[in-house]
């Protein structure tokens, strides 16, 4: 399998946290988006020229989600990360629509701002604490996000919380949020490596843009 990623990349990170978990092994393509020469070889392979992007025998996906519900169906060894149950699987999708439709993007644009010393605007940071509390509602009764097992849905949400946890922010409050956080970090291989990486990774980013 191929995969065109960049791990500084949000949308790629889970997808990559799952594989891990899986134990499959990629033939990683580094891409960036912003690098001309890049840019070209992605676009033979995806004409919506995003990472990341999966080449899996001949068989070419893009978008994270497509690709986190895609290795859970082929590679997983039960139905546990992506359920058969339409009641239970809608639970799935609904954590990934939140995390999709609100989530990922309010803590990305929180964390670049950190990370470039700008100020974080009041209305910005109500959001990110309207979304912390509704991961620590999910998690009241359950250890994952989406019930008693561990689905993609975790993989996905726990990247936007990396983002916060780039920038210190405090989840003292957050009892539930704080011991799934911690219990992620047991599913995932080399993950503090790879952490350390994205923040050296997207501070080079900023950086360069910068200049």
């Amino acid at each position: 399998m191929d995969l065109y990623y960049h791990i500084r990349s949000p949308p790629c990170q889970p997808v990559v946290f799952l594989a891990r978990h899986l134990g499959l092994e990629f033939n990683h393509i580094v891409t960036s988006i912003y690098d001309p020469a890049d840019f070209e070889v992605l676009k033979k392979v995806n004409p919506q020229h995003t990472i990341p992007t999966l080449v899996d025998n001949g068989h070419i996906l893009w978008e994270s989600y497509a690709i986190l519900i895609y290795l859970a169906e082929k590679y997983a060894l039960d139905d546990s990360l992506y359920p058969k149950d339409a009641c239970e699987r809608s639970i799935v999708h609904q954590r990934l629509f939140f995390d999709s439709g609100m989530f990922q993007n309010t803590t990305l644009q929180a964390v670049l701002s950190h990370l470039r010393n700008n100020p974080i605007t009041d209305e910005h940071l109500a959001k990110v604490k309207r979304g912390v509390e509704i991961v620590e509602m999910y998690l009241t009764d359950s250890p994952y996000v989406a019930g008693q097992k561990l689905t993609i849905a975790d993989f996905s949400i726990f990247v936007s919380f990396c983002s916060l946890d780039m920038m210190k922010y405090d989840l003292t409050a957050y009892p539930n949020v704080q011991r799934w956080f911690a219990k992620m970090g047991t599913h995932i291989p080399d993950l503090e490596p790879t952490r350390k990486t994205i923040e050296e990774e997207l501070r080079a980013l900023l950086q360069s843009m910068n200049k």
